[in-house]
């Protein structure tokens, strides 16, 4: 079946999900993010590779960090950026997601970056845009986020170099994560020796051993001898009714505290998308502690979303 992230030579021209996506263009994101990581020392921190492109940034659900770094990525490839408020757009008013883009393209839209609460939005757009146009997801619903999932992945490749013998552990609200499904995906692909999910059962989604997950209710169990721990935030929002009794009793159980943290090797890294709920999944000591890279995560998918972009817009038509 034809991958709709590819074009008929198999590059990549759209980025909605990690999944299908071959080794060899996720390495190749990997090696293009590398020579972007040094911009960010130089007193000019642009390059020209999108000069005269036009990046447009649909955000139909809140963010301020994913945003923010799409915006700085752009801007340091020399693109022109346009942040869309949809709450006060004709999107608001009950124009379709389509009509939007239409007219969107008609002011000579070359990449939409879209984040959306229905989850397969960006996948629709897709469908439905000229082929001279890229669409990278930003986060559609529960489904999945790709590009938080590659800089995961830059990140735990920065620190650990090669992923054949790690053992990566995603602790916390698995059932909601678009970004638990995106590294995942990403983490088979790039042969990671095992990966394990730690939560509560109410977090746990199931089809998690079909994708040769490792399943754990118990933290000292879950995370013994773990290279690298991956904690994500509880998604109250996402959330029907109570899967938890309360954020205290969550945190005593499945909170990473210096103590949990020693189940790990001595030398595993502590990982978390953000925003942190500091006292509910991650206590602060370990937050900023010397094992934590959640700084790096952010400085690194600064990069990640440049190698994304300039990578979608350089595909041959």
């Amino acid at each position: 079946m034809h991958n709709p992230q590819l074009n008929r030579h198999g590059e990549l021209t759209h980025l909605l999900s990690t999944e299908g996506l071959p080794k060899d263009i996720l390495t190749h994101i990997l090696d293009t993010a590398q020579t972007f990581v040094p911009l960010a020392e130089r007193e000019v921190k642009k390059v020209p590779l999108l000069r005269g492109k036009s990046v447009f940034n649909l955000f139909f659900e809140n963010s301020t960090r994913t945003r923010t770094t799409f915006e700085i990525a752009a801007k340091r490839l020399s693109a022109d950026v346009f942040n869309l408020n949809i709450n006060a757009s004709s999107a608001s008013k009950g124009e379709s997601l389509l009509d939007t883009i239409s007219n969107l393209t008609a002011m000579q839209a070359d990449i939409f970056v879209v984040r959306h609460e229905a989850s397969g939005a960006p996948y629709l757009i897709a469908q439905h845009v000229e082929p001279h146009i890229h669409v990278v997801n930003a986060g559609d619903g529960r489904h999945a986020h790709p590009t938080q999932g590659l800089l995961d992945m830059y990140t735990i490749r920065h620190f650990k170099k090669d992923f054949s013998n790690l053992t990566v552990a995603i602790v916390g609200d698995i059932l909601h994560s678009r970004v638990a499904r995106s590294d995942i995906h990403a983490l088979t692909t790039l042969g990671a020796a095992e990966i394990r999910a730690i939560a509560p059962l109410t977090l746990l989604p199931g089809g998690l051993e079909q994708m040769g997950v490792r399943v754990f209710t118990d933290m000292e169990q879950g995370l013994k001898d773990v290279d690298v721990i991956i904690m994500l935030r509880l998604q109250n929002e996402r959330m029907k009714g109570a899967l938890l009794p309360s954020a205290q009793e969550y945190f005593k159980h499945y909170g990473l505290t210096r103590e949990k943290l020693a189940y790990a090797k001595p030398d595993a890294i502590v990982m978390h998308p953000g925003p942190m709920n500091r006292g509910v999944e991650i206590d602060s000591s370990v937050a900023d502690g010397n094992q934590a890279v959640i700084l790096n995560q952010v400085n690194f998918g600064i990069a990640v979303r440049m190698a994304v972009m300039s990578i979608v817009a350089g595909a041959s038509l």
